[in-house]
């Protein structure tokens, strides 16, 4: 049990855990709020417009993230997550008080989830990366499993929160709500020890980006992890829209049960995430053995004959989906060189989200065609298919098993702006 919770051992990790679990909570409340505001107050059930703001939101990661990554390695990471942090606060006020004085309007919805989502661009590789700084190399797989647990504590509370509380207060307030809670997470980083934090090496001042474009175009390993992120995070990982609508236009349900379904998703995502944290460093067949089974999950889920079926079959979805992000996101993390990691999970992020501007609005323009259950069974369709040819992809080149293993034993560096790739010879069993 201790070693499932050993970097909050780390004082500086334990503060920021405190305050992100909180944030989290209130950033769910958000979204649910957020949804409902489109679908209720906006449209009339309108999957695509639902669609264009969760695309919205993700837009700027792939437009902002090569240049994000590069401020992370320049800056310190610390003060881009208090600026980016804040920002994204302010977002969620005026979102907040447009909605509650009744003045918000569609395209004043797409403006703020863009404004917000831009801020997030920026937070998203600090945040991954400031990881590293905040416990030693043997505790990061474990902080990147609790963060992951944070996450989805924060998902496990915040639909059903929000789902009571727009139904006794309204939108509005629960928006407002979710802006106070970004306060947690600016008072954990200012309370936090600089003197106890890993100071990394600074990114050189010409070639930022260019370098960590380089460094994964020379990794074959990264380049098929991200394959597999992208669509797992374009097509996979559209909850926000399938649970939308499955409640509403398949099974007839109000914001209550909505609210619910990402409740009781996020049950086997925050044990997906407990057993990520057990694990010393992942693997490739986790990963692609996780990708595999949510697939197989995902298809179940959208033939579901009711609303509490399908629920219930959210939970181990929500295990394997979260077996994927967590794998995928520490292999990325622990084989990436320490001067370079900022720019690389920019990258990761860009393609793991990224794809959610194309996906979203993809996908709600097919829910409105074709009905939602098409839509859950084409994604998991894409998904499988993908899980399967990067399986025999990586069946069929054994260098790629001898690279991760490789970088357990030897960081990867930077020389004069060239990448070393080399792997340390070592059987493989």
């Amino acid at each position: 049990m201790s070693a499932m919770f050993s970097a909050l051992s780390v004082r500086n990790y334990r503060i920021y855990a405190t305050g992100a679990i909180v944030s989290n909570t209130g950033t769910w409340m958000g979204r649910v709020a957020q949804d409902w505001v489109v679908l209720t107050e906006l449209t009339d059930n309108s999957a695509q417009a639902l669609g264009i703001v969760t695309g919205l939101q993700f837009l700027p990661i792939l437009l902002f993230s090569p240049i994000a990554g590069a401020i992370s390695d320049t800056f310190p990471k610390r003060q881009v997550m208090l600026a980016s942090q804040s920002f994204m606060a302010l977002m969620a006020l005026v979102m907040g008080v447009t909605v509650l004085t009744g003045h918000m309007e569609l395209w004043l919805m797409y403006a703020l989830a863009f404004l917000s989502g831009s801020a997030a661009a920026v937070d998203a590789p600090a945040r991954q990366a400031f990881v590293s700084e905040m416990v030693p190399k043997e505790q990061l797989t474990n902080a990147v499993g609790l963060n992951s647990a944070s996450f989805h504590s924060g998902r496990l509370i915040g639909p059903a929160v929000a789902g009571l509380l727009i139904a006794a207060v309204g939108t509005g307030p629960t928006l407002l709500i979710n802006a106070t809670t970004f306060i947690a997470v600016i008072i954990a980083l200012l309370s936090m020890n600089t003197a106890e934090l890993t100071s990394p090496p600074r990114a050189a001042k010409r070639g930022r980006v260019r370098d960590g474009v380089a460094y994964v175009r020379q990794r074959p390993d990264i380049l098929l992890i991200m394959v597999l992120v992208f669509v797992h995070g374009t097509f996979g990982m559209n909850f926000q829209l399938f649970n939308a609508l499955m409640a509403t236009e398949v099974y007839g349900k109000g914001v209550e049960e909505f609210g619910v379904t990402g409740s009781i998703m996020a049950i086997g995502s925050l044990a997906g995430a407990l057993l990520a944290a057990r694990r010393e460093r992942p693997r490739w067949r986790l990963l692609l053995g996780a990708m595999i089974g949510f697939s197989a999950c995902l298809m179940v889920v959208g033939a579901a004959p009711s609303f509490w079926t399908y629920t219930l079959l959210l939970i181990p979805t929500g295990l394997a989906a979260l077996t994927v992000m967590v794998s995928a996101n520490a292999m990325v993390q622990l084989t990436t060189d320490q001067a370079v990691r900022g720019r690389v999970m920019a990258l990761y992020m860009a393609v793991f989200m990224g794809g959610t501007p194309i996906g979203s609005p993809v996908l709600g323009w097919f829910a409105e065609t074709y009905g939602p259950r098409l839509t859950v069974f084409l994604a998991a369709t894409v998904c499988m298919l993908t899980a399967v040819f990067a399986t025999i992809y990586v069946m069929r080149h054994d260098n790629l098993r001898l690279r991760l293993r490789a970088s357990w034993t030897r960081p990867l560096a930077l020389e004069r702006g060239a990448v070393v790739t080399e792997p340390v010879p070592e059987k493989v069993n």
